[in-house]
């Protein structure tokens, strides 16, 4: 049996925008980016799904997806409650933002946080995941 070619075992998409999300799916999939894709449709949702795995590290992702426009809960309120997490989840998961925002200030502001690697636009195509890959490396 051949073994996987996958960049990363698990993923976690946060976009309130369902076709982002899904589109994104489709393409972490046809590229055999990931195993697992988690999807999640809030900011709120993601800080659920990771204090409720916290324990986990099978269940935690190796990346996260983050958008910045979201409601009840932006990227960047879901940064400020990101670093109270333990230190095991932000060890382990790499953030992303992915955004269609074109501000440079959203950008700036999205790479001055310790826990983004990288920023992304909108949307999420095979040249921006290999852009991405390298980032995992430098864990």
């Amino acid at each position: 049996m051949e073994e996987n070619s996958f960049d990363c075992h698990r993923v976690m998409i946060v976009d309130d925008a369902r076709i982002d999300r899904f589109l994104a799916e489709k393409i972490i999939s046809r590229h055999a980016f990931a195993e697992e894709v988690v999807s999640v449709d809030s900011a709120l949702g993601a800080l659920e799904y990771l204090t409720k795995n916290s324990a986990n590290d099978e269940a935690l992702p190796d990346l996260i997806f983050l958008d910045i426009n979201m409601p009840e809960m932006n990227g960047f309120e879901f940064l400020a409650s990101y670093k109270t997490m333990p230190e095991r989840i932000r060890s382990k998961c790499i953030i992303i933002m992915l955004s269609s925002s074109l501000d440079p200030e959203d950008k700036e502001l999205a790479l001055q946080s310790p826990y983004v690697r990288h920023f992304l636009n909108k949307p999420l195509t095979k040249q921006k995941l290999q852009e991405v890959t390298p980032v995992r490396g430098q864990i």
